[in-house]
Parts: structure tokens; C-alpha cells; sequence
């Protein structure tokens, strides 16, 4: 594949799907420099599968997969790298002034997502992003039952913390 060619489909998959990395980003990473690096991760992973990229599955599914396997693998390389956050730290992520568009239960839903096992982390994220049972399927390779039972535990979960912390 030439360079040009590349660099137009690399260019055309973050301007699309730039929400899509920053929910996983988000998912995955608590401070801003790890999210950095984990985009510049998933970036350059990205740009590296698209030669393998053969239009058998949507670019979505595509980009999901490539992104979510990174952000997977570069998750447990980092956890035996860095200490849990402090309490300082955590609660500077979740200052308003830090992000215009803060909001509490935003903050709380991905602060209990990144305790998340990795499966079930991801399907959430597909989940909350509107993706179809069959392209969840698709993308993590279970079947279409194994993601509603999977899924409808989540919820109650996330429930019944919401419950307790309220």
C-alpha cells in the first residue's frame, strides 16, 4: 500500500472515530499524560493494521478491535509499572475547572469502569457507545446471548454501587 494511500484511510479513521478512542482512552486511563500515551498507542497501531485491513468487517469493528486490543495490552503492562492513583490525584481528575465538559456522573460511571475486568470493561464501552449485540459479537467473538447475560449483570451491578453511594 503506498504512504499517501495510508495516511489518507489513517487520517479519515481519527477524524471519524476520534470519539470512539477518546471513550476507551477515558475507559482505561485516569490521568491525562497515560491517556497521551495510550492514544499515541492506539494511533500507531491503528496506522500499522491498516495494510491488513480488508473491508470483511466495518471500519468500526475494525477500529474497535485494534483499539480495544491495545488499550487491553497496554493496560496490564502498565499496571505492573505504575502505583494505583493517589488520592490527590484522583481527585484532580474529577476537579470540574479541569475539563469543560465535566460531569459528576460521568466521572463516577468511568471511575467504576476502569475497575472493570477487561471483557467486561469492553462491553460497556461498546455498550454505552450504541453498538449492536451482533457487532459486540463480532468484535470480542462471543455469542449474541453471552453478551445480553453479560451485559444485564453490568447493569445491575453499576446499579446496585450507584445505589450504595448515593
Amino acid at each position: 500500500m503506498q504512504a499517501a494511500k495510508q495516511d489518507q484511510i489513517f487520517r479519515k479513521w481519527i477524524k471519524q472515530h476520534k470519539a470512539v478512542i477518546f471513550k476507551i482512552l477515558h475507559a482505561y486511563c485516569a490521568r491525562q499524560q497515560d491517556r497521551e500515551d495510550l492514544f499515541q498507542e492506539i494511533a500507531l497501531q491503528l496506522w500499522n493494521s491498516i495494510p491488513k485491513f480488508r473491508s470483511e468487517a466495518k471500519e468500526i469493528t475494525w477500529i474497535y478491535r485494534v483499539a480495544l486490543n491495545t488499550a487491553m495490552q497496554w493496560d496490564r503492562k502498565e499496571k505492573r509499572r505504575l502505583s494505583p492513583l493517589t488520592h490527590l490525584e484522583i481527585e484532580h481528575y474529577l476537579l470540574p475547572g479541569n475539563d469543560h465538559r465535566y460531569n459528576e456522573d460521568v466521572a463516577w460511571l468511568y471511575t467504576e469502569i476502569r475497575q472493570m475486568g477487561d471483557i467486561d470493561r469492553v462491553l460497556i464501552l461498546l455498550y454505552l457507545d450504541g453498538v449492536s449485540y451482533q457487532e459486540i459479537t463480532e468484535i470480542l467473538g462471543i455469542s449474541n446471548s453471552n453478551v445480553g447475560v453479560k451485559l444485564n449483570r453490568i447493569k445491575k451491578k453499576l446499579l446496585r454501587r450507584s445505589e450504595v453511594e448515593s
